[in-house]
């Protein structure tokens, strides 16, 4: 590869310069195993249940038709509360991933200054 940059990643509001060879580097190192484990523990969890709890309305409009078309009041029934939830739901992961973000913003950035001071802190 006659040594050509692949790609530039932002560290600390500075372009850094990658080689193919650095992105194996990083791809095999620890503390990239680790960034990914702690991102799997909470997107695969995240993920399964998000998709079981959505799945769960259609199921039950099936299989329990009268608890979901029971009047919660007037004419909102536990249905509607329910597809309504998944909203709510959503926006409950969404936040908690964005607060999970943080760390896994942190653990890169590491990953990349560690990077920076191998080639020499440009």
């Amino acid at each position: 590869m006659c040594g050509s940059p692949m790609s530039t990643s932002d560290v600390n509001n500075k372009k850094l310069t990658l080689h193919p060879e650095e992105w194996d580097r990083i791809a095999t190192s620890r503390q990239f195993r680790d960034l990914l484990a702690v991102k799997r523990r909470f997107i695969v969890p995240a993920f399964v249940f998000f998709l079981l709890y959505y799945f769960v309305l259609p199921v039950l409009l099936g299989y329990a038709p009268k608890l979901m078309g029971a009047r919660v009041f007037s004419t909102v029934t536990v249905g509607y509360l329910f597809a309504l939830s998944q909203f709510l739901v959503g926006w409950l992961i969404a936040g908690l991933y964005l607060r999970a973000s943080a760390k896994f913003d942190r653990l890169t950035r590491d990953i990349l200054d560690e990077v920076q001071l191998r080639q020499g802190g440009r």
